[in-house]
């Protein structure tokens, strides 16, 4: 029998004709490997521009300020290296009172580590935003890796910071009750011909905002749902005896660890004032000054120095005072803290 004559029933059906090519192999669904790879590819230059934008941005923040902080480490050089020693103690309570209040402001309870990082990573970040922008975004950006809902996190920044600044106003009336030298403040305060404007901008600012809320239902509709779910967290936390000692017992330890450090600063380079005057001096100024949008507390800065030498001062050392405490409270965490926002980042905790 020739090749040709053999039936086509011997063939067997699953053996392939030897003169085809190899089956092709079936495309693979959308959701293989290789979508997988371009994303990850997509993902790793990101990742790693967040891990390196505080790096470079506190690089760029020094080098803009050389003349500074050449000068306020020369100060610091000479002073007393036990009230720097003490000052860099309260310095580190800032953040302990800090992540007390963060913890006090939200009815979840977060990791207090992982919390304490997060205020330390967030000094790095506010000198990139002013009004504290910067620790506000780093906290909410924490807060929702802790599995806190969007609307709940942003409700504790609000309560953070009213109760900040309500604990701080109170401190401030405490001191005025009680220390004499309030009367010297009075010729710290703006005539009517600043007052005026500044009171017109601020009410004009209210208008717009009201209006704005009244007019636009696109962003009327989140502030309402933002305002209640902070009124209904609010009663919450205020519900809690540990949350409220949290809330307003850090809040108003926090006015008094950094006017300590001040004190300490100022006691190192000799500045001659008593202590409640100087921490006056701090609550004053940055009550005055406190809301201007400036990064860095540049304004803060300024209206100290001025307080300062109103209560008996020279001015070269108030000068040399604040310098060395911006340089002991912000300058010098500046690098480390930049280093922990980057670790966070890079963990994926932020």
């Amino acid at each position: 029998m020739r090749k040709d004559d053999v039936p086509v029933s011997s063939l067997s059906p699953l053996s392939p004709p030897t003169s085809l090519s190899p089956p092709v192999p079936p495309p693979l669904p959308p959701s293989e490997a290789p979508v997988r790879r371009v994303s990850f590819m997509a993902a790793r230059p990101v990742r790693l521009a967040l891990v390196l934008a505080p790096l470079l941005l506190a690089a760029g923040w020094a080098l803009a300020n050389r003349p500074l902080a050449h000068e306020g480490a020369a100060r610091l050089v000479a002073a007393d290296p036990w009230w720097l020693l003490a000052g860099g103690g309260f310095t580190c309570l800032t953040w302990v009172a800090a992540s007390c209040v963060r913890q006090g402001a939200l009815p979840d309870r977060v990791p207090p580590g992982l919390l304490l990082a997060s205020q330390f990573a967030a000094g790095a970040a506010n000198h990139a935003l002013p009004g504290g922008l910067g620790a506000h975004a780093v906290t909410v950006r924490f807060l929702r890796t802790q599995g806190v809902p969007l609307a709940r996190a942003t409700a504790s920044v609000g309560l953070y910071s009213l109760a900040k600044s309500g604990a701080k106003t109170v401190v401030l009336l405490v001191f005025l009750a009680v220390s004499p030298a309030w009367r010297r403040l009075g010729d710290l305060v703006p005539d009517g011909r600043i007052l005026v404007p500044v009171g017109a901008a601020a009410g004009g600012a209210l208008a717009v905002a009201g209006v704005l809320l009244t007019v636009v239902r696109p962003l009327r509709r989140p502030v309402t749902g933002l305002v209640r779910s902070a009124l209904a967290d609010a009663r919450v936390v205020h519900g809690r005896p540990c949350r409220v000692l949290a809330l307003w017992g850090g809040a108003a330890a926090m006015p008094l660890v950094q006017g300590g450090a001040l004190v300490c600063v100022g006691a190192s380079l000799g500045l001659g004032l008593p202590w409640e005057q100087v921490v006056l001096a701090y609550l004053a100024a940055g009550t005055a000054v406190g809301a201007v949008p400036a990064p860095g507390g540049l304004a803060v800065d300024a209206a100290l120095v001025w307080t300062l030498v109103a209560f008996g001062a020279t001015p070269a050392v108030a000068t040399a005072t604040v310098i060395g405490y911006r340089v002991l409270t912000d300058w010098l965490p500046l690098l480390p803290g930049a280093l922990v926002l980057s670790a966070l980042v890079r963990a994926k905790v932020l």
